[in-house]
Parts: structure tokens; sequence; C-alpha cells
């Protein structure tokens, strides 16, 4: 990266860290943040849209340190890595916190990961993730809820001293907000561990080729100086094939957070012309990723078949996005639901079942058609109607707001297409999403 490019971004970045470490204003912001700025805790609750959102956690931030005493910090920068066109970054950095509250003295150790992208000649942050790095039993290193317990025990000393200032906020249309908006959230808070380990992978991949053509370039060199131009040659053509698997895994990648971005911001309610297959296949793994992260004993078979012949449909992608996502959440729970209570009962019929999700698309002259179907429990027949109906759901309390269906249904309807369901109890379930092609 050039020198002056670098240069903005390490301050832009120091800016941006002392928002959250000092009491710098938060005004600030607006020109160090995108629009669409999206971070994640470490629980699926400790979650950022938005710059509005970002500057309230900074106020909030600057509130409880009025309550800290012998407040100081350190940091340090562990990784920084750049995109070959030199207009996005990755910096990781560990923080060590230590202050003293009633008499209490604390230290906490962060490790925050940021990704910048240049914008109009600026570097915005677009995407944070912070971790709190504590060895457990299980053998991971980043505990998930020692940050939470942390934020909560100060977050509850300053919502006792504002409570009456919250309380003029709590009228039922904010209410009703609040429930849209956290289920069309819902999805996301199911993937955030799974996008994780989808980020990784590509990442590992650049990682270590990387490594290899920086020792192919010192092979090169070496062959050069003994003038050996043949084996030079063949040493450039590997070291460019190595060029190339970084550039598609630095792409993949790139398209996660972007997809993420996507899914997370409202929708402007704009159509766009979108590949169905590569749409319904991103979300489809995604899902299926982000409930083995939570559970490492959940197998399922993955079944997929699309029609090469479906080509872009013009929808809004946020939405038909967020419809796709919910059918493969709720297949992947049916099917893990029948596992389970198979493994309760009769030892025989679970060696014999074998959870399966499948999905296939389909070119239907004027429409297409997107079919998702499992094998799980099914729906018995005197409730299939009111699967539709907002806050019905066949989950246990806790476990669903009965919201995700109904509001699946309205944006295909929205669209002009149709959302049905066929099923038999015991036997299985598949929703059929058809949308007009035009």
């Amino acid at each position: 990266m050039e020198r002056n490019k670098e240069k903005a971004l390490l301050k832009t970045y120091k800016l941006w860290v002392n928002s959250f470490l000092e009491d710098t204003p938060i005004e600030q912001l607006d020109d160090l943040l995108s629009e669409d700025i999206m971070g994640y805790g470490t629980t699926t609750e400790e979650r950022i849209f938005g710059i509005d959102h970002v500057k309230e956690l900074c106020r909030l931030g600057q509130e409880q340190k009025k309550f800290l005493k012998d407040y100081e910090y350190s940091s340090n920068v562990v990784k920084k890595q750049y995109a070959k066109n030199g207009n996005c970054a990755i910096i990781v950095s560990e923080f060590n916190l230590s202050y003293t509250y009633n008499t209490v003295q604390s230290q906490i150790s962060l490790r925050i990961s940021t990704v910048m992208f240049l914008e109009n000649e600026k570097w915005k942050v677009i995407h944070w993730h912070g971790s709190v790095p504590v060895e457990t039993d299980a053998g991971d290193t980043w505990h998930a809820n020692e940050l939470k317990r942390e934020n909560e025990r100060l977050q509850k000393k300053v919502d006792e001293q504002t409570a009456e200032l919250k309380q003029s906020l709590q009228d039922l249309k904010a209410t009703q907000a609040q429930l849209i908006q956290s289920e069309k959230m819902a999805s996301l808070g199911e993937l955030t561990a799974g996008i994780a380990h989808e980020i990784q992978n590509p990442l590992n991949f650049v990682n270590n080729f990387s490594e290899v053509s920086n020792e192919l370039i010192d092979e090169m060199n070496e062959e050069l100086d003994k003038g050996d131009i043949e084996e030079a040659k063949t040493i450039a053509t590997y070291l460019k094939q190595n060029l190339e698997k970084i550039n598609h895994h630095g792409n993949r990648a790139d398209g996660i957070v972007k997809g993420m971005l996507q899914h997370s911001r409202n929708s402007s309610g704009t159509k766009e012309p979108t590949d169905i297959n590569k749409l319904t296949d991103e979300y489809f793994r995604l899902a299926y990723h982000g409930l083995r992260a939570k559970d490492k004993s959940f197998n399922a078979n993955l079944e997929t078949d699309f029609d090469e012949n479906v080509k872009t449909v013009k929808v809004v992608p946020q939405e038909i996005g967020r419809v796709i996502l919910n059918l493969f959440t709720n297949a992947f729970y049916a099917v893990d639901e029948k596992a389970t209570n198979l493994s309760n009962g009769d030892l025989s019929d679970t060696k014999s079942y074998k959870p399966t999700v499948s999905v296939r698309t389909k070119q239907l002259n004027d429409k297409v058609e997107i079919t998702v179907a499992d094998n799980g429990n099914g729906i018995p027949k005197d409730i299939i109607d009111k699967i539709f109906q907002p806050f019905f759901t066949t989950k246990p309390t806790g476990k669903g707001t009965g919201l995700g269906l109904s509001m699946s249904y309205d944006i295909i309807k929205a669209h002009g297409g149709e959302l049905r369901v066929e099923g038999e109890d015991k036997k299985g379930t598949t929703f059929i999403v058809s949308l007009p092609k035009t």
C-alpha cells in the first residue's frame, strides 16, 4: 500500500479507537464511519447496525466512565492486512483496560478486528468484531459471556440513574416497531457465529498463499542470479497461480462481509436484478454453518438442485434474503428436533433417520420457483392453515416469535409472488416461493 494511503488509514483507525476509549467528540464519527457500519461483540445480543447505533454506544461508554476511577488502557496492533488494490484493510488490535468501580479493581482484555474501506478518497470503518480472551475447558480461547456480564453490570448502574428518562420512551408504537425489527434481525443473529467461521476459511487461504508466494519470489530471484531464465519463468507461473487464488479467496471474504451488510441494513425497497441461485446457495450454506457453529453435534445432508436457466430476477435482495434464510432456519430446526426426539426414544429409528434439507430452483415460463424441503416432523393438518398467521408458532416458548413466516408471506406477496406450504405430519415440510420474472 502507498505510504500516504497507509498513513491516512492509520490516522482514521486511531481516531476510531479513541472514540471508544477516550472522551472525544462523538460528531467526528460522521467522518470515520460508513452509514451501514455493522459490529458484533462476544454474543449475538451485542450487535450494532448503522452509524447512529455506534454513536449511542459511544455516548453510553462515556457515561459509564464517569463512574470509574483510575481508568487506564493500553493497545497493541497485532495484525494488519491490506487488499491487493489497497482499498480495503483489516486491522486487529489487543486492548487492556483497568479501572476501579466502587472500590473494586477490574481489568478487561479485548481483541478488536476492524474492517475499513476507501470510499471517495476517505477511509471508512464498515465492520468490527470484538472478543474477550479467556481460556475455557472446551479449549475455546475466546469466551462468549465475560464481556457481556461486565457490560451488564455497568449498564445496570446507568439504567438505575436514567430510568425516569427511559420510561417516557416506552409507548405502544415503539414496542410494535421493536418487535418487527427484532424479527428482521433474528435471522442474522442466528448466523453470527457461522459468519466468523465462513470468513476465516478464505482468510486462511489468503495468508497461506501469501507466505508461499513470498518464498517463491526468493527462489525466483536466486534463479535469476544464476542466469536460469527458464526456471525463473516456471516459478513466475506458480506465483501467478497463487496470486489468482489469493484474489479468489479475498473476493470470497469480501462477498461474505458485503452480503451480511446488505442483509442487516434496512431495505431501500428498490428492486435490483438478483442472481437467485447465488443468493439462495449463499444463505443455504451460511444457515447450516451458523447452526453447526452453535451446536457441533448437529449434522444434516444438504441437497441442491439449481436450474441453470434461472438467471437474474428483479427483486429487493435484502427482503428475499430474509425470506429464504427464515425457511432454511426453520428446516434445520425441524430436522434437528426430529433427530433429538428419536435419540431419546427408539435407537433403531435414530440410525435409519438421516436429517436432510434440500433446496431447488426452477424456471417456469414467467416465474421462478424456490423450493425448500425437509424430512422433519412435518406440520399437522389441523394447524397447517394457520402457519402464516402473525404470532403463530409450533416452536416451544422462547424458541420463536411467530413473526418469521408471517413477514415472509407479506414480503413475497409484496413482490407479486406466492408463498405456500405442503407437508404431511411426521413426514416433512416443503415451502414453495414463486416469484414473477418481471
